[in-house]
Formats: structure tokens, C-alpha cells, sequence
């Protein structure tokens, strides 16, 4: 049986090793996940071909296609309609399911670090507008903090916060603010600061997405959801700043296992250690498998 990653591009994912330690972990020693490199224009095939083929069990989604799959799907959960992107796929019986583990996968891997999030009084400032700033602000919303959203341009940020507001309408800070604008001001009252850029993350890991001349505020948690590189320049900056740090090698791996449990049914509490260990191997060289 086979799952996979559908994105643009993938290679550089680390998915792969990481479930592929899990089936071998639980005895799923006839499952494969794999990297499947899909361009927008090859979105639809590859969704036939998920569909259609009786050994492919599902699938993740990654960047460009969490938004645009919804179109090729039977059903999507009440998440991931909440967030507007969705992250997996399952099949039940004939239909294409979309979730959305990401939500999950943050709160988790917060609550690893020893961060509850509902008993941080500052609210939340988070970096970016994706598919995943979409399900941070879902979840840290639904855990009742309050959430301010700053992005580059003001477009997505301003659609980000409209849908979040259609559901909390006591929750949401600002309109979608400009990076340089306030931002100062902002961060000094957040209690948790979340990138959900890609900026710092390779192969632009030379990028920090906060401003040169911003202080962050030292008695913030800043989670940075990107894991490669594992310490990117904002995270560098943050402890240098005394903020408490965390990177998205763990988000990572709860997610993956949470979709790990809709295609397999084994618990995802089995796996997940196993997924964090997985990705640390790989990172000093004993575990590398992309595939």
C-alpha cells in the first residue's frame, strides 16, 4: 500500500523518512510513502490517479495545492472547511476525504515544549497568510486567544481574518497589517509569535521574515514552523533576544502522524515519537531515506 506527498516542489521533504520509520515500526511492512512532485498543471491527473488506483491509500498535501485540491474531493471535514486548506487525504469506500492535521500537529507539539497556549494572556502575532497561518490562527482562536495577523501584502491577510472573524467574531485583531507597520508595537503585547512564512526556509535560508529594526520582545514564545534548515535566522535572533524557541521539526511529525492514523488506524500517540526520532537520525546522517 502506498501514501504519498503531493506538492511543488518536494524533494526536500523529509516526510518520507519519517512515515516510512512508522510503518516499519508498527509491522505496516507493505506500505511505502512517497515524494510525488506535482506541478499546478498536473494537479487533476494526479488526483485521478490517487482516486483511482486500489493500492494508494491516501495522501498529504503540501504547498501550492492546499486550496485548490478541495475541488477534487468527495468530502472535506468541518476543520478543514473551518481552515480553508486542507493537508490529507483518505479514502472511505470510494470517496476522497479531505482533513487538515496541521492544527493539530501545532497544538501538540506546543504542549511537548511545555507551552499551553490558554494560559498565555498576550495573544498571538502570526507572520504570513498561507494555508498554514490559516490553521494556526483556527487553532489558537478555538483555544480562545486572541490573534493579530501581519503580512506582507494586505490581500490574504485581509481574507484570512474576514473568514476567522465569520467564525470568531471576538478573536481577531487588525485587518491584515503590513510587515514594518506597528509591528513593534504589536509584538511587545503578544505572548506568541508563529512564522508561517517561507521565508528562512531553504533554499531561502539566508531570509528572516521580521524587521531589521524591530526588537522582539523577550518574555514571548516564538515557534517558527519552519525545520529546514533546524535554526533559521529568526530563531537565532529570538534567543539571542531571550525568547523561548521552537522550530517545526515537531509540528512536523504530529501532524504526520495524526494523518498517519486516518490512513492506518493506529494510534497516533504510537507513532509519533517514533516520526521525531526518525527525523533526528536523519539530521546527523544515520537515516536519510527521502523514499
Amino acid at each position: 500500500m502506498k501514501v504519498g506527498l503531493i506538492g511543488f516542489p518536494v524533494a526536500h521533504s523529509l516526510s518520507g523518512t519519517m512515515h516510512n520509520a512508522a510503518f516499519k515500526a508498527v509491522g505496516l511492512n507493505d506500505w511505502k510513502y512517497e515524494l510525488w512532485n506535482t506541478p499546478i498543471f498536473e494537479l487533476a491527473a494526479r488526483m485521478k490517479t490517487v482516486r483511482e488506483s486500489e493500492d494508494i491509500a491516501g495522501c498529504n498535501v503540501t504547498i501550492p495545492h492546499k486550496q485548490n485540491v478541495q475541488q477534487y474531493l468527495d468530502e472535506i471535514s468541518p476543520h478543514a472547511q473551518a481552515i480553508g486548506a486542507v493537508n490529507t487525504i483518505y479514502k472511505r469506500e470510494s470517496k476522497l476525504i479531505g482533513d487538515n492535521t496541521d492544527w493539530i500537529g501545532f497544538l501538540a507539539d506546543l504542549g511537548f515544549y511545555g507551552v499551553d497556549v490558554t494560559r498565555l494572556d498576550g495573544g498571538a502575532l502570526i507572520l504570513g497568510a498561507g494555508g498554514a497561518a490559516r490553521a494556526i490562527a483556527y487553532v489558537l482562536i478555538l483555544s480562545g486567544m486572541r490573534v493579530t495577523i501581519v503580512n506582507r501584502s494586505p490581500d490574504r491577510a485581509t481574507q484570512l481574518v474576514s473568514d476567522m472573524r465569520r467564525l470568531f467574531p471576538e478573536h481577531l485583531d487588525g485587518d491584515g497589517i503590513y510587515y514594518g507597520r506597528s509591528v513593534m508595537y504589536l509584538a511587545a503585547q503578544r505572548s506568541l509569535i508563529v512564522n508561517c512564512t517561507s521565508a528562512g526556509m531553504w533554499p531561502r535560508d539566508n531570509e528572516n521574515p521580521w524587521p531589521e529594526d524591530s526588537p522582539l520582545p523577550g518574555e514571548s514564545v516564538l515557534y517558527d514552523l519552519v525545520y529546514k534548515p533546524r535554526v533559521t535566522q529568526l530563531m537565532e535572533q529570538a534567543k539571542t533576544a531571550g525568547l523561548q524557541v521552537v522550530g517545526g521539526i515537531g509540528m512536523l511529525a504530529e501532524q504526520g502522524a495524526a494523518a498517519f492514523e486516518k490512513w492506518t488506524g493506529v494510534n497516533s500517540a504510537e507513532v509519533s515519537m517514533v516520526m521525531r526520532e526518525a527525523f533526528w537520525k536523519c539530521r546527523m546522517g544515520v537515516l536519510c531515506a527521502m523514499q
